[in-house]
C-alpha cells in the first residue's frame, strides 16, 4: 500500500513537471514490523509515521507520503503538510458479509476500537477479533471470521474492490480522521519542494482534512479512545463535521455534529458537544452493547 501511494503521488508530480526524476526511499516502520501487537500498544498513529518523518528531517528523503488516517495529529517541528490529494472513498468496508447478512453472534475481525464500538451500537450481538497486517494478509484470513472491516480506499487503490460486500455509510460508521486522504510532508525550509507539492494540493480536500484533524488536536493528540470524524462541504466555505467518541471500555458512544466556516476550529466545538450531558443539546451517549474481543 505504501508503495502504491508513493507512486500515485510521484505520477501526480510528474504530470505537472515533465522529466521529473524521483527515487523511492523505502522505510520500515514499527507499525509494519510488530504485527503481533495492537496499534495502541505501539504508540498509536505515530507507529506508521515517525520513522518516515525522520527520514525527511535527516535528509534521506525530500518528501513523505502518508495515508491521512495514519498521520499523527501534530506535525513535527521542521516539517509541513505541503499537499493533500483529492480524497478517495472515506468509508469503511465489510468483507465477507453485509451488516444485515451477519448471523447472530457473528465474529468480525478488526483492530480498530472505533470500528468495534460503532458496529456494537447497531449490532450488540457481534463479537470481535484482533486483526493486523497488510491488505493481502488480512484478506487471506477472511475464511476464519464472519467478516472483516477494512478501509474502502485501500481496497480500491489495490484493485480489490471486488471483495467488498458493503461500504458502510458514515451515518452508520463514522470514518477515521482523514481516511481516504493522501497527505505529503516535506521540510519547512525546502522551498523548491514545497512549490512542487503546492501544484498538486487539492484545496477542497485540504479544508476537510484540516477540519477533521482539528478534532484529533482537540482530543489532545493521538488518543487511544474510540474516536472518528468525517467532514463534508456544504458549499460557500461551510463544513459539516460529524464525530463519534467512545468510552475507554468501549461500552458507550457519543455522536454529534457541528457546522461552520471556521474549519480548524470545528474540532474543539465538536468535542465540546460530544462531551455535553445527554439532553443538553450536545451529543448523547448511547449504550454500545458488549464489545468482547476474541483472539483469532
Amino acid at each position: 500500500m505504501a508503495l502504491w501511494q508513493t507512486r500515485f503521488v510521484v505520477a501526480a508530480l510528474q504530470q505537472r513537471e515533465a522529466g521529473l526524476e524521483v527515487d523511492e526511499v523505502v522505510v520500515s516502520t514499527v507499525g509494519d514490523r510488530r504485527l503481533d501487537l495492537p496499534i495502541s500498544a505501539l504508540g498509536g498513529k505515530g507507529s506508521f509515521a515517525k520513522e518516515v518523518q525522520h527520514a525527511v528531517l535527516d535528509g534521506r528523503a525530500d518528501i513523505a507520503v502518508h495515508s491521512g488516517k495514519d498521520l499523527p495529529a501534530r506535525t513535527p517541528d521542521g516539517l509541513v503538510v505541503a499537499a493533500v490529494l483529492e480524497r478517495h472513498d472515506p468509508r469503511d468496508a465489510l468483507i465477507g458479509s453485509t451488516l444485515d447478512g451477519l448471523r447472530s453472534g457473528a465474529v468480525v475481525a478488526t483492530g480498530s476500537p472505533r470500528r468495534r464500538v460503532q458496529l456494537a451500537q447497531v449490532r450488540p450481538d457481534l463479537r470481535f477479533a484482533e486483526l493486523r497486517g497488510n491488505v493481502g494478509t488480512r484478506l487471506s484470513r477472511v475464511a476464519e471470521f464472519d467478516a472483516l472491516v477494512l478501509a474502502a480506499a485501500g481496497l480500491d487503490r489495490l484493485g480489490r474492490a471486488d471483495v467488498i460486500a458493503e461500504r458502510l455509510d458514515p451515518a452508520i460508521m463514522v470514518p477515521q480522521v482523514a481516511q481516504g486522504v493522501l497527505a505529503i510532508e516535506c521540510r519547512v525550509d525546502d522551498a523548491a519542494t514545497r512549490a512542487s507539492l503546492a501544484a498538486i494540493d487539492h484545496v477542497a480536500t485540504r479544508a476537510l482534512f484540516e477540519a477533521e484533524r482539528s478534532f484529533l488536536i482537540a482530543l489532545g493528540g493521538d488518543c487511544d479512545l474510540p474516536a472518528g470524524a468525517h467532514a463534508v462541504s456544504l458549499g460557500g466555505g461551510a463544513i459539516r463535521l460529524e464525530g463519534v467518541l467512545g468510552s475507554p471500555d468501549g461500552r458507550s458512544l457519543a455522536r454529534a455534529q457541528v457546522e461552520g466556516d471556521d474549519g480548524p476550529m470545528l474540532g474543539a466545538r465538536l468535542l465540546e458537544r460530544l462531551n455535553a450531558p445527554a439532553g443538553s443539546g450536545g451529543g448523547a451517549a448511547t449504550d454500545a452493547g458488549p464489545v468482547r474481543q476474541l483472539r483469532p
